[in-house]
């Protein structure tokens, strides 16, 4: 049916002249930004699984019609303020441009082929809980709950946590919760693909164990998922990680592979994709199909459009170019993590797609001067697709994008619409602003379609193209 109403998306979004109405934001935008919306208490009345679902997954209570009504109404909230910066007179709280309705996940339960389970003291006081917290660090009353009955989770990662839970509780090394005060094991992230493929990454903090003896635990590790009880699990990939770190990329530490492939692949639109233990991929495989669709077609809407030069910032692994590299004739990404590069040439090469180039490096060093050489060397017919962080773009992106005339369409998706992000539309729609060296014309948002990616949460994804 999505296809259906994007096949339909030009003539309605081009022809537009009553945009759909929204209500007004409560919230300054300014405002949002200085300061964090605390987030409602859990009721204490709610059994510890319940108070888990209000955390995880906050509208796991609504149908999925409601979730979608909700979802709908906050972004065009979000972009209701979008239009009042760009036309100072909309002060009703009206949209200037349209919102399509939000595409929906078309799997609702289940969809995640990524989770990460904590550590941490569970409901009986004991360390060596794997699931998620309820409660906050600073306020010491953090509790670990499995996550057994999410509605978002798959069955294959509950019983790789569960599984990971009998093993370290069977370990005599203790569980690291905090690492100023000693122990080692950490979370458990688990990778599934369509096919059913699993790969477990599991981190540990070595303290003052020589590399020997953190081998030891290695080997009983293998041993329990290969020939143990965790064999139930049938990992298809273990691999390990020592990080003194909250959070350790590859180049800090490498993933070190206990067993089996060292890659998983997963396919979108025709397209095949080898996935590393680190690398970012959409964590709703079904609902990508619906992501890339939109994408592709905004980047390209029709036949007659074909050709020029599709611009990838913040590339990833390539996923988002490549799905929409029939429609032009040549892509090339640029992404600051090498690992994601190694992979998105993979990905490239392993579909035979000769006329794709991916760069590593920050986006705000390589833009200024790569913009200018594509857009002399391919004619002048550059479209541009960046899909940040929540922190959104640095500024020297947006002004190498902003600044070169060549690129007439842009596609931004974000995650977190009403962050960072915000202040990368107004920079690409503001009137020239010479002290900011906002020199080049202003782009205008000219349509906005939503994506429901995570099913039973707040968030969804957010599409929009500007043209100018």
């Amino acid at each position: 049916m999505f296809l259906r109403r994007i096949v339909a998306w030009p003539k309605r979004y081009f022809s537009s002249k009553s945009p759909t109405p929204a209500v007004q934001a409560t919230t300054p935008l300014n405002k949002h930004k200085r300061r964090r919306h605390k987030k409602p208490p859990v009721d204490d009345n709610l059994s510890w699984e319940e108070k888990v679902a209000s955390v995880v997954t906050p509208l796991w209570k609504l149908s999925y019609d409601e979730q979608l009504e909700l979802k709908q109404q906050q972004q065009e909230k979000i972009l209701a303020e979008l239009s009042k910066y760009l036309h100072s007179q909309t002060t009703s709280g009206e949209l200037t441009f349209p919102v399509l309705p939000i595409l929906p996940s078309p799997v609702r339960d289940g969809y995640r082929n990524k989770s990460t389970f904590s550590v941490n003291n569970g409901v009986d006081g004991n360390p060596k809980t794997v699931g998620f917290y309820v409660g906050r660090a600073r306020d010491g009353n953090i509790v670990c709950v499995n996550g057994d009955h999410l509605l978002n989770m798959p069955e294959k990662h509950k019983q790789v946590a569960r599984c990971y839970q009998e093993f370290i509780r069977r370990s005599p090394l203790e569980p690291c919760l905090l690492f100023h005060a000693g122990g080692h094991w950490r979370e458990v992230t688990v990778r599934t693909n369509a096919a059913g493929h699993a790969m477990a990454v599991v981190y540990f903090h070595p303290q003052a164990l020589t590399p020997e003896q953190v081998a030891l635990h290695k080997a009983e590790l293998v041993e329990f998922f290969t020939r143990g009880e965790g064999a139930v699990c049938r990992l298809d990939s273990l691999f390990f990680q020592e990080s003194a770190m909250t959070r350790c990329t590859h180049e800090d530490s490498p993933y070190q592979l206990l067993y089996g492939p060292t890659h998983i692949h997963e396919e979108v639109l025709g397209f095949r994709f080898r996935i590393s233990p680190d690398a970012f991929f959409q964590v709703n495989q079904a609902a990508a199909h619906v992501l890339y669709s939109t994408v592709r077609h905004l980047c390209v809407p029709g036949s007659e459009d074909r050709g020029g030069t599709l611009l990838d910032v913040c590339c990833g692994t390539g996923a988002m170019g490549i799905t929409a590299s029939p429609k032009v004739e040549r892509l090339v990404g640029v992404e600051l993590i090498e690992q994601a590069v190694e992979d998105a040439r993979h990905n490239a090469a392993i579909n035979n797609l000769d006329k794709c180039e991916f760069i590593p490096g920050k986006a705000e060093v390589v833009l200024p001067g790569l913009v200018p050489r594509l857009s002399s060397v391919e004619g002048g017919r550059l479209t541009a697709v960046v899909n940040p962080s929540r922190a959104g773009l640095h500024y020297r992106v947006i002004r190498a994008l902003r600044n070169h005339s060549a690129i007439r369409r842009l596609v931004y998706v974000s995650c977190k619409p009403d962050g960072e992000a915000m202040r990368n539309f107004r920079e690409l729609c503001c009137t020239p602003d010479p002290k900011r060296k906002l020199t080049g014309e202003a782009f205008a948002p000219s349509v906005a379609v939503p994506v429901d990616m995570f099913p039973h949460t707040e968030h969804c994804e957010l599409v929009i193209l500007f043209e100018r």
